[in-house]
């Protein structure tokens, strides 16, 4: 343990700031994961229901720094992709 009063406090701090990041970072993979079950069941409403949140999401974590720029535009990538297919494929049944 630091015995400076200053590194006290960036202990704290940084020990908030952790937990606050594994949470958000839970919660916006929970929120990726949900938009790829409802693309699996073949739920289009759901789906693009669900997009804007996640992609939302994806975002404020690279402006908070949680995770890099790049990571987040192939996880949006990824999440469009699977979206507009699903889409394609209801048009074309249709």
């Amino acid at each position: 343990m630091a015995n400076i009063k200053s590194q006290k406090k960036r202990i704290i701090t940084n020990e908030r700031n952790r937990v606050h990041n594994v949470d958000f970072r839970s919660k916006m993979r929970t929120s990726i994961k949900k938009v790829k079950v409802a693309c699996s069941n073949n739920d289009l409403a759901k789906a693009k229901e669900l997009l804007p949140l996640a992609i939302s999401l994806i975002d404020k974590s690279v402006k908070d720094g949680i995770q890099h720029q790049n990571t987040a535009a192939r996880q949006k990538s990824n999440l469009m992709t699977m979206v507009n297919k699903l889409e394609s494929n209801s048009k074309a049944t249709a």
